[in-house]
């Protein structure tokens, strides 16, 4: 009997164990995984794989999406969602500092500016992005902007701007660059259209869109705010100088040719009234002498005063 019972107890034992040990296995699954939550500026990257398998793209987690649960040895990457900004006006805080350029006379200036974009959300060229610059980087958001992502936008932005930039520049002379609205419109409009080649050409595809772009239908063109090209000082100086000089002459002929109509009408008074009646014209004009009226018939004698 005693047998017999054992005989049952052991299948039994071991059904527990394993059952006991299917609980430990699972507990240290669930410990292994992980869960991912966005925020509204944020899209994050899955991935599934770790020590013992391929590491393969799972999806994209869209912004404002609650708890999603990663297995375990599973990754996630975060980027940004909505507009960002390159900011080379050289303030404090900013990306960089002000960029230099070379006009077509050959004078190098400054360009101050910001750069107003949106990173491609896409999911798959976000995936595409992220496997051939963001992980080279280190570009995606660690808590927030990582310094790989600053090291990324200074060669995928700010050496195409400043490309874009400089081969504008070396279309014009810096004189309208400084100080012509027009010129300074056309090279506005040049720097934009070899801006968007330039940044295309570095990336390889249409990552950095329209400020505007939300993940889905044309990326678009980055927004450039960029101030006028500033030449050195002493060109500044010497320019407001000759436009002072300018402003002298034009004043100086002005008065010229008043005293040139002044001295036409002396001659038309001399040829009408004579040397010593125009000059009496003049005196009358000029209040320095009194005109007196004389009644008709009036005998009045006028002693000139004595000097």
């Amino acid at each position: 009997m005693n047998a017999q019972r054992a005989g049952v107890r052991r299948p039994l034992l071991k059904w527990f164990l394993l059952a006991v040990a299917a609980v430990v296995v699972l507990g240290s699954v669930l410990s292994g995984c992980s869960k991912v939550s966005t925020r509204p500026d944020e899209v994050v990257l899955h991935y599934a794989g770790g020590v013992f398998e391929a590491i393969k793209f799972e999806r994209c987690i869209n912004p404002s999406s609650g708890a999603t649960i990663l297995g375990p040895g599973d990754t996630a990457y975060s980027y940004p969602f909505g507009q960002r900004t390159f900011d080379f006006s050289g303030v404090k805080d900013a990306d960089s500092k002000p960029l230099s350029v070379v006009s077509k006379d050959n004078v190098e200036m400054t360009v101050s500016g910001v750069a107003t974009f949106t990173l491609n959300t896409n999911c798959k060229t976000l995936q595409q992005f992220h496997e051939k610059i963001g992980l080279k980087f280190g570009a995606y958001y660690k808590g927030g902007e990582s310094a790989g992502w600053r090291r990324m936008l200074n060669i995928y932005l700010r050496l195409p701007l400043d490309r874009a930039l400089d081969a504008a520049s070396q279309e014009f002379e810096w004189r309208g660059l400084f100080n012509d609205p027009k010129v300074r419109q056309d090279w506005e409009a040049r720097v934009g259209v070899l801006a968007r080649q330039f940044i295309e050409e570095t990336a390889g595809a249409d990552y950095f869109c329209n400020q505007n772009y939300v993940g889905n239908g044309e990326c678009g063109d980055i927004s450039l705010t960029i101030q006028k090209p500033q030449p050195p000082k002493e060109l500044v100086n010497a320019l407001a100088s000759e436009q002072a000089a300018k402003a002298e002459n034009i004043a100086q002929a002005q008065r010229n040719a008043k005293v040139r109509t002044e001295i036409e009408s002396i001659k038309d008074l001399v040829k009408v009234l004579g040397p010593q009646g125009a000059v009496l014209w003049q005196a009358i004009q000029k209040g320095q002498v009194s005109v007196v009226p004389v009644p008709q018939g009036s005998n009045i004698n006028i002693t000139p005063p004595n000097h």
